[in-house]
């Protein structure tokens, strides 16, 4: 059983950046559409970002601008570039990636467990 593993947040000064990452593991034989979530205190889970296989991106409004999502479909992983951070920014940023384990398996949802974005102003 595979998993998303994030790693990069951390606690910065509004304006400055931020680069996570995330690899996917375990036995994989295709990796479709991977993308970015947060979820602020007390709030929903929100849509970041999101890039297919063959590199089309699209984002959220909020972000749209500051942020660039890409992937290394050869190391199964993505990254957010966050640049001009702000404290609305502050969230867990979660990475989720659609994967399909073995020929003529299911693609299956898997989610990240999370990390932390802190940006203080």
């Amino acid at each position: 059983q595979g998993q998303l593993v994030e790693s990069g947040g951390g606690l910065v000064q509004a304006g400055e950046s931020l680069r996570l990452s995330c690899l996917a593991s375990g036995d994989i034989f295709r990796v479709n559409a991977m993308g970015w979530y947060r979820q602020a205190p007390g709030k929903q889970r929100d849509f970041v970002a999101r890039i297919t296989s063959d590199g089309r991106a699209n984002y959220a409004d909020s972000v749209k601008d500051r942020f660039t999502i890409s992937r290394d479909n050869a190391e199964n992983s993505v990254y957010l570039q966050m640049n001009s951070l702000k404290p609305e920014d502050t969230a867990d940023y979660y990475c989720n990636a659609n994967i399909i384990r073995a020929v003529g398996g299911d693609p299956r949802e898997y989610w990240g467990q999370g990390t932390q974005v802190t940006v203080s102003s």
